[in-house]
């Protein structure tokens, strides 16, 4: 498809007209937590939550390494617990921000205090003493970690939950906090074989398990679940690993092993441009012939949530790499880096083809409350749906676009490592 033809098409897309809807700024998520808690104190039997089915678990990071590791199950126990779980199927059913605030704040966190090492000085399965991670709290999390499906539970909780609403840039938000005195469960979780294998493996380092866990076909939202538990890894090294970082090193992670795969594959014929728009966020994904190279290039607009402030304009944050990669961590884009770089070597891998490429994310000020980097992993996976607008040159495909861009692109040249360099090997402005 032509680029012209590309480009008219952008308003076209119903699909996304219905997720532009589905993000329209809303404050009803008030109202949302004063009905959740009356749920709460119906659900509650004494000091006791009954009935509870836990579709995920959270690990805290501040007081490292000293944490808060929680449960999390939805306190409607007539509700289907599966969906409350951060998962990639949250795009496909077209979930706005305040679709996932409800979700999110819908289910209790109830939580204990302990030391991330406290599962490394473990025995196997079904053994006892005071660091065995199949035993207390923590062990019932880690079972709920490591089923596939979500598993019931009984929560005894000290006290009533704060009802408020905690936000993070790479996690989802999570909402009422309660303090848990136990935790028990009321059935035999189903653990799949390949996580099995992985556990029974004292000597396989973490990095190998994901690989070895996304080869078997299991998401990224499965895995960083499991390596949050501390269920992964060197038995000497296993510990539970705070949700936050386990999202990033699980994309980084898998990100580097699709990468190895396509080292080499050859390149794509021509400069490509695809694009999508998820929860106020609009992506524009290039891809250039040539050999693997990366770059993230963010533009915040004034009043959106990581930029508040009118005066300053659009912010803008980039990161690049590499054909070998990078050999630190990213400082300016963080978690959205990985997630984004994820889903174009995903892409590339269906088509074992490599590229240079450059995404473009505005983020408007309609994303109004942080969700976490699945949107950012599910919008980029979803930009690749349907045909590219195709072009002879990456300055073509830029000039195309350069009226979509609330940046000059003197701007954007000045910001990107990818476009500064691909400017002076093809002669460009």
């Amino acid at each position: 498809m032509q680029l012209d033809e590309f480009i008219e098409g952008f308003e076209e897309d119903e699909a996304a007209q219905r997720r532009r809807l589905a993000a329209e700024k809303s404050y009803a998520i008030t109202d949302h937590l004063e009905d959740v808690e009356q749920q709460f104190e119906a659900a509650v039997q004494g000091d006791s939550l009954f009935g509870s089915t836990a579709p995920e678990i959270f690990v805290g990071r501040s007081g490292y390494p000293n944490v808060s590791t929680g449960l999390l199950s939805p306190v409607d126990t007539d509700a289907a617990a599966a969906g409350f779980a951060t998962s990639g199927d949250w795009y496909q059913e077209g979930l706005g921000i305040e679709d996932v605030l409800q979700r999110r704040t819908g289910m209790v966190n109830s939580t204990q205090t302990t030391s991330v090492d406290s599962v490394s000085a473990g025995g196997g399965r079904g053994t006892s003493g005071v660091h065995d991670v199949w035993n207390g709290f923590v062990g019932v999390q880690r079972e709920v970690a490591i089923a596939d499906h979500p598993v019931d539970v009984e929560v005894g909780l000290d006290g009533t939950p704060e009802m408020d609403v905690n936000f993070d840039d790479v996690g989802t938000p999570t909402g009422p906090r309660a303090h848990a005195t136990g935790a028990d469960l009321a059935e035999n979780p189903h653990v799949p074989r390949p996580v099995e294998k992985t556990l029974s493996d004292d000597d396989w380092r973490a990095e190998g398990a994901m690989a070895y866990l996304y080869r078997r076909g299991f998401d990224v939202y499965d895995i960083n679940t499991i390596l949050s538990a501390g269920a992964l890894g060197q038995a000497s090294e296993r510990s539970l690993v705070p949700t936050r970082w386990s999202i990033t090193a699980v994309d980084d992670t898998v990100g580097q092993y699709v990468r190895g795969t396509l080292r080499n594959a050859d390149t794509i014929d021509k400069p490509e441009l695809w694009y999508n728009e998820y929860m106020g966020n609009r992506y524009w994904v290039v891809l250039a012939p040539g050999r693997w190279e990366f770059e993230l290039v963010e533009m915040k607009a004034p009043q959106s949530v990581w930029n508040p402030r009118p005066e300053t304009g659009y912010y803008m944050s980039s990161a690049h790499e590499g054909y070998e990669g990078r050999t630190a961590y990213v400082e300016e884009t963080a978690g959205a880096y990985y997630a984004a770089r994820l889903g174009v070597l995903e892409h590339l891998q269906e088509r074992d083809k490599q590229a240079k490429c450059l995404v473009l994310r505005e983020i408007t000020d309609d994303y109004w409350a942080p969700v976490g980097v699945w949107q950012v992993r599910e919008g980029v996976r979803n930009a690749f749906d349907g045909e590219p607008g195709t072009a002879q040159s990456f300055r073509e495909t830029l000039t195309a676009i350069a009226d979509q861009l609330p940046v000059s692109l003197g701007q954007l040249r000045r910001k990107s490592e990818l476009v500064a360099g691909l400017q002076s090997q093809l002669s460009d402005f």
